[in-house]
């Protein structure tokens, strides 16, 4: 199937040839149609499958004939760098057509998205937290919104911002197209979308945890102390053409920057802490290839479309499985092949646990001068047997290594069981952080801050 026969306006397939696209992917392929027609939709799809394509060009195509300047369309978003992915995409599948598009987010001067706003536009890409605030300011006024997406419905839950979006749909009319779009289906999200939907169609273009088929995944087991060396062997290989490697923690992420940066390999960090410009600059950079490492947390990952990633590194396993194939899907985009290396060392054998039970499947292992003598835990295993394995090199297992390893945690301060380390600031059973970005006591506050400010433009 070609784009022209999905039935899109002239000048949109003439945008779409321009940007290279050839054919429509299946959830372009299967979603268009829906959406063109009317429908409300529900569409689950994994990260790198073309899911902003699929509702950027039928809303595009819906628009184009009708009266501008007031808001039309609504896509909702949880961070900043997907309000200016999706932006950026509407710009580029809208170039021949007379609609503008304002994007507004947090971290950047409200100023300029103010005046974007008084300006009009027919598009609005906004994330929760600003889009209440600029309400709230009477600079917004969706009563005319024609149709709404609410797109990463999953990552918007993980960040706290239901609650959000439940207070901007009363704003809206009743009588409007909802499309939603997530990469995981909970139940949760579910719910919500039996709250916000009318009658709709449901796509799976493929299981909601199924990684993409074009990443090749490896696993290396790995002592913690040892993880640095590992991934600067890796680094230096001169097989990493272009890298993101995921830390769990902001800390984590700045001190392994340095840690490569000492090692002569030219990286940058891109995480919540980092001001919008700070961000931005780091991944235009990366982009442009004056880095070849970005180094990020899960909370700054979704948005990340980087073209010609070779390679993907989990340098510490993700709290959550659902976020290990967020990680991984940033490489294997629009058909190419990427690989994704995971280190995981004693305290994050649980975490494998997870993410393979998730999988249905191991993740196969790759051998290394660093590989750790580390046992796969079993998804039956007792959490008094847990540990055992993890002294292999000394001949240890269970009770005794156990209490080996707390005689030593005694004299160094850190915890083996736990993975707390209070040189690296973790605090949590599974390693969470004191800065709260992956607790759920402040993962609502914390994202919040994702949304601050706002920024915008058009195009015509």
């Amino acid at each position: 199937m070609t784009f022209k026969e999905l039935n899109l306006d002239r000048e949109i397939t003439s945008a779409v040839s321009k940007a290279g696209y050839e054919e429509p992917t299946p959830i372009q392929e299967k979603a268009i149609p829906v959406i063109l027609k009317g429908h409300d939709l529900i569409a689950c799809a994994q990260t790198g499958t073309g899911k902003t394509a699929a509702f950027a060009l039928p809303v595009l195509s819906m628009l184009k004939d009708k009266k501008p300047r007031r808001i039309r369309a609504l896509i909702i978003t949880p961070t900043r760098e997907l309000a200016i992915q999706i932006f950026d995409n509407f710009k580029k599948y809208g170039r021949y057509l007379k609609l503008r598009a304002v994007c507004i987010y947090g971290g950047a001067k409200q100023g300029p998205q103010i005046d974007a706003l008084l300006s009009g536009g027919d598009i609005l890409i906004a994330t929760p937290g600003r889009l209440l605030d600029f309400m709230g300011s009477g600079y917004i006024n969706l009563s005319q919104v024609e149709t709404f997406v609410l797109d990463e419905a999953d990552r918007m839950l993980d960040m706290g911002f239901i609650g959000d979006v439940r207070k901007i749909v009363k704003f809206m009319p009743q009588q409007r197209q909802t499309l939603m779009f997530s990469a995981t289906m909970p139940k949760e999200i579910e719910l919500l979308a039996q709250e916000l939907l009318t009658d709709p169609v449901t796509i799976k273009v493929a299981p909601p945890a199924s990684p993409a088929e074009t990443v090749d995944q490896k696993l290396c087991f790995v002592n913690r102390a040892d993880k640095n060396a590992l991934l600067i062997r890796f680094l230096q290989s001169g097989e990493v053409r272009r890298a993101i490697v995921f830390t769990r923690t902001k800390y984590g992420a700045d001190k392994l920057v340095r840690a490569l940066l000492k090692a002569q390999i030219p990286a940058a960090a891109i995480h919540g802490d980092k001001t919008q410009g700070q961000r931005q600059n780091a991944l235009e950079r990366f982009k442009s290839g004056q880095y070849n490492v970005l180094v990020a947390t899960d909370v700054a990952s979704r948005g990340i479309d980087v073209p010609k990633l070779s390679h993907v590194f989990n340098y510490e396993l993700p709290d959550e499985p659902e976020s290990y194939i967020h990680r991984i899907g940033r490489a294997g985009r629009a058909g190419e092949n990427g690989i994704s290396i995971s280190f995981c060392c004693s305290e994050e054998l649980e975490k494998l646990r997870d993410i393979e039970k998730m999988l249905k499947k191991e993740i196969p292992l790759l051998e290394t001068e660093y590989s750790a003598p580390l046992v796969r835990m079993p998804a039956a295993r007792t959490a008094s047997a847990k540990f055992s394995g993890h002294s292999a090199r000394g001949g240890h297992s269970g009770r005794a290594a156990r209490t080996d390893q707390a005689r030593r945690d005694s004299r160094t301060g850190r915890s083996d069981r736990t993975g707390r380390s209070s040189r690296a600031g973790y605090t949590g059973r599974a390693g969470r952080t004191a800065s709260g970005e992956h607790t759920r006591r402040t993962r609502h506050a914390k994202s919040r801050m994702y949304s601050s400010a706002t920024s915008g433009g058009g195009f015509t």
